[in-house]
């Protein structure tokens, strides 16, 4: 099948909230000192959420075996999303903007056809990191939330996606890792606890001794 064949049979969602989206591509358009530091951070921004998880890791070393757990749950919470909107996005099959309204103003390059919109990939890791944070530090988590924001307003402010699909990341991300994290404070708490007392306890506990005590 082309690749043109591939976009007919795609869904087009500029029906949704296409004038939406135009009108963040139009302040794109009207704010060209802006387009490449917003190019740069929604390609590159998803480090933030790593460094924040790797911070709730190593507050958790003297928190406890608890709140240890959560923090090494974080990155496979957030993947699991991810992987869990990949699926979401080849069944939707929604056709990037930059195809669908050929005529917005676009910062980033405009992707395959093959590769959809909804959901979108950096908001659901996004939106993922502040459920899989919330349970293990709520500070953290709304610095996340901050960022998490920002991230998806470049997604639409380079015409990567429409709203729809940054809203669709996070309805769908934020209860996926936040299950995911609960799963595992409740499964697999036992198992950390275990290893905090083997050869990787330095990377499991500051402490003199491993405590369970609940995270924040």
């Amino acid at each position: 099948m082309t690749a043109a064949a591939t976009a007919q049979l795609a869904f087009d969602g500029s029906g949704i909230d296409g004038s939406l989206f135009s009108s963040v591509t139009d302040f794109a358009r009207a704010t060209p000192w802006l387009n490449t530091p917003m190019e740069v951070w929604t390609n590159f921004g998803l480090g933030v959420f790593a460094i924040l998880m790797i911070t709730g890791w190593w507050h958790a070393r003297r928190r406890g075996t608890r709140a240890m757990t959560l923090a090494l749950t974080a990155p496979v919470a957030v993947l699991t999303a991810f992987a869990a909107a990949e699926v979401v996005k080849r069944i939707v099959a929604e056709v990037r903007p930059c195809r669908s309204m050929p005529h917005a103003y676009v910062v980033d390059a405009c992707p395959a056809p093959s590769d959809y919109a909804f959901p979108s990939g950096h908001s659901t890791v996004a939106a993922a990191s502040v459920a899989a944070l919330f349970l293990l530090d709520r500070r953290l988590s709304a610095i996340a939330a901050v960022f998490a924001v920002v991230e998806g307003f470049s997604r639409v402010y380079v015409g990567a996606h429409y709203p729809h699909d940054v809203l669709g990341s996070a309805v769908l991300a934020l209860p996926v890792a936040l299950l995911v994290s609960l799963a595992a404070r409740r499964w697999a708490t036992p198992l950390v606890g275990t290893l905090s007392h083997g050869a990787l306890r330095p990377l499991l506990t500051a402490g003199p001794a491993v405590t369970a005590r609940s995270a924040r």
